[in-house]
């Protein structure tokens, strides 16, 4: 992005195409630069910009391997995904259990399911990563779990997991950063993500068992926190290093949700 008009640009400009403010080279020296989280730690094979994908994508994957398990099916009974943290309006309204908002997201109903979600998630997320850098696009993702799930708590009453409310706000972040930038690329770059919405939402009415609140929700909650957030900094400065803290807390977050699901499901399971 560029630091004087910023438009979206490429790695390899050297001067900015819109505005021709001349880019800072590498310094000399530097054979290498300090790397990003998860850089240059996975398998050569995977594009290291989509590190922190993998790593959501595996986790994903793993989870859903463990229900298919506990199921004996691949098409997962809706007891098992609720013992693994599905969203159920009455165990969070009920009983409180507010933790299912943000473990919901990480589980799916069938191996059709997944594989969607994952091909869906695997591009788009890697785009939304080098766009707006890792502590904004961790927080817009779980960010938008919650507010997937919490629409679908609010406006359905049944059981219901995926990630495709994520991978909305994910959608929501990229057309508000689009926004947010004001110039002819930001405009595409809305436009773009904005027929992305529009035929994932149409094309999900044709399917059966979608849960179209978690998806609005999540596209909502995403387009809200990334306007919110703005566009990265090229430089350090304090704007980036409280995204950085939220990024941390989401982690936190999710690893406390998770804590709680596996103290209620120890005790579940023993009696």
């Amino acid at each position: 992005m560029c630091p004087n008009c910023r438009a979206f640009i490429s790695n390899a400009d050297r001067v900015c195409p819109y505005c021709e403010f001349e880019l800072a080279p590498p310094p000399r020296g530097v054979v290498h630069p300090k790397r990003k989280w998860g850089e240059g730690r996975l398998p050569s094979w995977i594009p290291q910009a989509q590190s922190t994908t993998f790593i959501i994508l595996t986790a994903n994957l793993g989870l859903f391997a463990a229900t298919a398990v506990m199921s004996r099916s691949i098409d997962i009974d809706g007891q098992t995904l609720w013992l693994f943290g599905a969203k159920h309006p009455p165990s969070i309204l009920g009983y409180g259990e507010y933790w299912r908002l943000i473990t919901a997201g990480f589980l799916h109903g069938d191996l059709i399911h997944i594989l969607m979600n994952s091909w869906a998630f695997w591009d788009l997320g890697a785009q939304v990563e080098d766009a707006l850098g890792t502590p904004r696009y961790l927080s817009v993702y779980t960010f938008s779990i919650i507010t997937g799930f919490l629409a679908s708590t609010m406006f359905s009453g049944s059981l219901s997991v995926g990630a495709s409310g994520a991978i909305f706000g994910l959608i929501g972040a990229m057309i508000a950063a689009g926004m947010r930038a004001g110039t002819a690329m930001g405009e595409e770059v809305k436009q773009h993500y904005t027929r992305w919405a529009i035929y994932g939402l149409v094309f999900s009415l044709f399917m059966g068992r979608i849960d179209h609140a978690c998806h609005v929700g999540g596209l909502a909650g995403g387009f809200a926190l990334s306007y919110l957030a703005g566009l990265p900094s090229t430089f350090d400065n304090t704007k980036e290093k409280i995204w950085r803290i939220v990024s941390y807390l989401c982690l936190v977050l999710v690893g406390g949700a998770f804590l709680q699901w596996f103290l209620w499901f120890s005790k579940v399971t023993r009696n």
